[in-house]
């Protein structure tokens, strides 16, 4: 592995404008479990309850007892890996233009990049959905001591993560500014993502479209391996760190 690494290393140098996209793999290796698949959040929990718009405004303690149980305790906990930090460095050295991710941790803002597009959002930013007034994670989990689901003070609408629920639309702007990023770009690393959830995975494919090289960091196989430049499959912090500190990026 240690030549496609030199490969890749040498190419991210050598780009004008590099981006990132990364999806639930990335943030897997922090301890985040990944929704699909064997051992999975939606193995254990029903998305049609506990992540559909619809159902949220019916009963939305479905949800928030599913924050309180599962995704605020794991909120606290998990950090930034190896391959958060490596896309931080990346950034911070002038080889990344910025990250387009489908997760909604807020891991790559806490590893230091500055430059993230959130496709889905982000479980860290809380709002009322009557007045807007934003709220933190921790200021709602105190909320819910008192009632669930946690109400806001101000005006007593109910609150809501920053997030896509199943049957919401992208926001369209996010979505283009996405778009943009893969048309500029002529090197995108494809970190921890499946490729298989549109219109997200549209992004490293109409970067290679338009000429980019293409590189897929992946344990698993993805429908767009046959189109890339570098597939490798294999855990994104053992592999991103080594590409910062290849001899072509020092």
């Amino acid at each position: 592995m240690t030549s496609i690494l030199k490969d890749i290393a040498a190419d991210l140098k050598n780009s004008r404008y590099a981006v990132a996209f990364t999806g639930a793999g990335i943030s897997a290796e922090s301890g985040i479990p990944t929704y699909r698949g064997e051992g999975g959040l939606w193995t254990k929990y029903d998305p049609t309850l506990y992540a559909s718009i619809n159902y949220f405004l019916q009963d939305p303690s479905y949800y928030w007892n599913f924050f309180r149980e599962v995704r605020y305790p794991m909120l606290k906990k998990v950090k930034p890996n190896p391959a958060h930090l490596a896309l931080a460095k990346m950034e911070q050295v002038g080889k990344l233009r910025t990250v387009v991710t489908q997760n909604i941790d807020g891991l790559h803002q806490e590893a230091g990049s500055s430059s993230v597009i959130e496709l889905h959002g982000t479980t860290r930013v809380i709002s009322c959905v009557k007045c807007s007034l934003p709220y933190t994670i921790d200021q709602a989990f105190t909320f819910m001591q008192e009632e669930c689901p946690p109400i806001c003070p101000e005006c007593r609408g109910v609150l809501r993560p920053a997030v896509v629920f199943f049957g919401e639309p992208l926001n369209p702007q996010i979505l283009h500014m996405a778009y943009e990023e893969a048309a500029n770009c002529d090197f995108l690393l494809a970190v921890g993502s499946s490729l298989v959830v549109y219109p997200a995975a549209d992004i490293p494919l109409r970067a290679k479209q338009g000429g980019a090289t293409l590189v897929i960091i992946n344990k698993d196989p993805t429908p767009l391996d046959d189109l890339a430049d570098y597939v490798i499959h294999e855990e994104a912090g053992k592999v991103l760190p080594l590409v910062v500190m290849s001899p072509e990026n020092m």
